[in-house]
């Protein structure tokens, strides 16, 4: 069974940056209240761009950064709670967009989990010789699904996408990988969609199709199983911490992983950290981190990284990256 390496890493966000003083304006919230629960100080918001449009872009930088054309991919996985259709999936929307037209398209909804379970399944298509080269994205617009008069939900979230280029590989690269789910938790943490309504039924209420969250049952919840699926894929690929370069983790909260750093004992360093500037952009989390690192020379061939999420569902997932450009 072959190996399966990240070949290229692209993201793309919105223009548009809503500042913490901004959401002051329309919620009753303030810049210290935020940045003191959360770590938030602004997040791009969309103008117009839907999720695919996002992925088209973080796409075709990705595919620019490893040398491909679009026509070279067979396989396009894209991971979202924000699609732009309930069907057809957005992983066709950017198939034309971008002109993949040799790829098959798929979405997943594992929530910010997202892009570590779409990786795991593109993985799975690499190693068993049914995809050469394959696109993974994580994307969200969730600026349209955010209730803006909720000051405990409308501050944390931001609209943005990431991808990477999955490819067959000699060397180690994409390992350790493992996606997990609890349901009995599902009720935490989501978005409604379209009640039941046909000719026999009628709902009593319809609900409006915004994020709900128990903050409380979320933290508690990510604070436990960071540590536990860091510990996972350390006991998984045989490594020790002092093996890793950087743990890459959904970029949800500050205090989430202020707080898994204290327990393992490690410095907040070894977390790389950019949700002040993005806020949570869920599924899109996790690869709008690693291009940024990779743009500001923070990983090196060979580098070993842990990526680490946890969302709706409950969901976790996490594996290990060992860097091969």
């Amino acid at each position: 069974m072959k190996e399966v390496k990240i070949l290229g890493i692209g993201s793309a966000v919105p223009q548009r940056v809503m500042t913490n003083e901004d959401l002051s304006k329309i919620v009753d919230t303030n810049d210290e209240w935020i940045t003191t629960r959360t770590g938030i100080r602004e997040r791009r918001i969309s103008e117009g761009e839907n999720t695919s449009d996002l992925a088209s872009k973080a796409a075709l930088n990705a595919l620019d950064k490893a040398g491909l054309k679009p026509e070279d991919i067979d396989l396009i996985v894209l991971a979202t709670s924000t699609p732009d259709a309930l069907t057809p999936a957005t992983a066709v929307f950017v198939q034309e967009k971008i002109g993949a037209f040799n790829a098959a398209c798929f979405d997943i909804s594992a929530a910010c989990s997202g892009f570590i379970y779409a990786l795991n399944t593109a993985s799975q298509f690499i190693k068993t010789g049914q995809s050469k080269a394959a696109l993974v994205i994580g994307a969200d617009v969730l600026s349209k699904i955010t209730d803006w008069t909720d000051r405990s939900t409308c501050v944390l979230f931001g609209d943005g996408a990431g991808a990477a280029v999955l490819v067959p590989s000699e060397e180690k690269g994409v390992t350790s990988l493992f996606n997990g789910a609890d349901g009995r938790k599902a009720g935490v943490l989501g978005i409604n969609c379209v009640p039941v309504k046909n000719p026999f039924v009628t709902p009593e209420k319809i609900d409006d199709i915004k994020i709900f969250m128990d903050g409380r049952e979320v933290f508690k919840f990510a604070t436990s199983i960071i540590l536990e699926a860091i510990d996972k894929v350390l006991k998984d690929s045989g490594l020790n911490i002092d093996d890793i370069k950087y743990i890459v983790p959904h970029q949800a909260n500050y205090r989430i992983i202020e707080y898994a750093a204290r327990k393992l004992k490690l410095p907040e360093e070894k977390f790389f950290m950019n949700l002040q500037k993005y806020g949570n952009t869920s599924a899109a989390s996790i690869p709008i981190a690693l291009d940024e690192m990779l743009d500001k020379g923070l990983i090196k061939k060979g580098d070993k990284l842990i990526l680490v999420a946890f969302g709706a569902g409950l969901t976790w997932s996490a594996g290990l990256v060992e860097w091969q450009y």
